[in-house]
């Protein structure tokens, strides 16, 4: 019994090594993809001073700047430019469109253009991945010269989603290795629930803690788990007082409900079991608690 115990302590310890790398793995997994991030984020920035380029060149403007890219929030971005321009609707569309599809996170993504001045929205329209959800309009309508900015707000897919996933992925498994560490941590802080010494000689009763067994001259006599656990803390203490209190909390504190008349049934029981040898006895000191006496 000994060998199996330490088996499956030694089993334990493995399951439990093996779930805290994973977890590691896996949280180190989803910070890793920031780099990923922002490569992928950098090459977006590009496909999108291309497109202010490329439509400053269809309106015949080969000199003026494309401004650095603004990332005004979360999957948001804005394409400002040095000087007022007019543009056609459905070229914007195009290039837009011909552009970002290098983009394999610009799945969903709405355009708008806006007015420098008081950032009324000029033009907007909207890509979906599946072309009869786009929302186009006017297109064949140019656009007069002034100042605007383009403002492009993506959808959050890809790389975001697999972060978040890995993360969310991760915590049942924290939380198993956590419950682990935390039963390890209580089991031990409680020893006297877990004797390493299973075998027991009070008077010329045998008691075996691990089988819930007591063998009395050539008989064996079966304990149920409560009687057992009971009874190991007497015999780990002969002839000593054990409040009836410490009796209580450490055989009905993890039941989570304790009942008074509990104990002294199983006291009752006990003694029963025990009456077979006269020297053992379970006496009740008044106002106290109970003792388990062994006479020589």
């Amino acid at each position: 019994m000994l060998y199996k115990e330490k088996l499956f302590k030694m089993r334990s310890r493995y399951v439990y090594g093996a779930l805290l790398l994973l977890s590691i793995c896996i949280v180190f997994g989803s910070f890793s993809i920031n780099n990923t991030d922002d490569f992928d984020f950098a090459k977006r920035e590009v496909l999108l001073r291309r497109i202010g380029h490329e439509l400053l060149l269809q309106t015949g403007d080969s000199t003026s700047r494309v401004l650095p890219i603004e990332k005004v929030a979360e999957n948001e971005y804005q394409i400002r430019f040095e000087h007022d321009f007019s543009f056609q609707p459905d070229s914007l569309v195009n290039t837009t469109r011909r552009l970002l599809a290098k983009d394999p996170f610009a799945v969903d993504y709405i355009v708008r253009v806006l007015k420098c001045g008081n950032s009324n929205v000029a033009y907007s329209y909207s890509i979906s991945k599946n072309r009869k959800d786009d929302i186009i309009a006017c297109i064949g309508r140019m656009q007069p010269s002034a100042c605007y900015m383009i403002n492009i707000k993506f959808k959050p897919t890809g790389i975001h989603t697999t972060k978040n996933s890995y993360l969310l992925g991760s915590l049942p498994i924290l939380a198993i290795v956590g419950f682990i560490f935390l039963r390890s941590v209580k089991s031990r802080k409680t020893p006297a629930k877990d004797q390493s010494t299973t075998l027991f000689t009070l008077g010329s009763v045998l008691f075996n803690a691990k089988e819930r067994q007591l063998i009395i001259h050539d008989r064996t006599i079966d304990l149920t788990g409560t009687e057992a656990r009971l009874l190991l803390i007497f015999a780990s203490s002969p002839n000593e007082t054990i409040m009836r209190s410490r009796l209580q909390k450490e055989i009905w504190e993890d039941e989570g409900v304790i009942v008074g008349r509990s104990l002294d049934m199983f006291i009752s029981k006990l003694r029963k079991k025990l009456e077979l040898d006269p020297r053992i006895n379970i006496v009740v000191v008044r106002g106290k608690g109970y003792k388990l006496e062994i006479s020589a």
